[in-house]
């Protein structure tokens, strides 16, 4: 058989929602019942829906359910993790990218479970600051490891579309746990980061 794509929704969620949206376009001026808008309701109840499915999963699961005893002490680095997710504030979409590094100390997870638990907390409405700090917790908290760093840069469209307009303004924010607090280990995390690799 054929890669079938499956997508699940809440349907008691996903009623309330789509009824919040067809009241949303007439707040705005616009006829739900027009020809191009009829099934947007629905559309947008279920892209929020999967824009907010953070709210519903568990990173330290995720972390676990791939946890291996290993010696290994040297820094892994999961670099360029795409993230979009979406400003509370304004509930519009910022995007970038996310640099994580851990330094085991007898523990290990699987590479992909680091940009999982990214998109755990980055479907969920949010702050970049937040976002940063929760990463990083999540993988203190399940490996115990050495040190911990996490890095986003992000453009947000709530500064690139509305208010100030600034179309190439990048955030930045970072967080650092034990190891990574030396002032040695955070460079070398901070040179890997910036280089390409060959």
């Amino acid at each position: 058989m054929r890669y079938q794509r499956k997508d699940e929704y809440c349907e008691d969620s996903l009623n309330g929602l789509i009824k919040s949206y067809k009241d949303v376009l007439e707040q705005i001026g616009e006829n739900p019942e027009r020809e191009g808008l009829l099934k947007t309701p629905e559309r947008v109840a279920k892209a929020m829906q999967f824009l907010t499915q953070g709210y519903f999963q568990d990173a330290k699961a995720i972390i676990n359910s791939a946890k291996f005893h290993e010696t290994v002490s040297e820094m892994i680095i999961v670099k360029d993790i795409e993230i979009y997710s979406m400003c509370e504030h304004h509930m519009l979409p910022f995007i970038g990218k996310a640099h994580v590094a851990y330094i085991p100390n007898g523990w290990i997870t699987g590479l992909s479970k680091i940009a999982r638990v990214v998109d755990v907390y980055a479907r969920r409405l949010q702050v970049q600051e937040r976002l940063t700090i929760q990463i990083k917790d999540a993988i203190k908290e399940t490996l115990n490891p050495i040190g911990v760093a996490v890095v986003i840069e992000a453009k947000h469209l709530c500064m690139m579309m509305r208010g100030v307009q600034k179309q190439n303004s990048v955030t930045t924010t970072s967080a650092f746990d034990g190891e990574f607090m030396k002032n040695t280990t955070r460079s070398e995390f901070l040179k890997l980061i910036s280089s390409d690799l060959d």
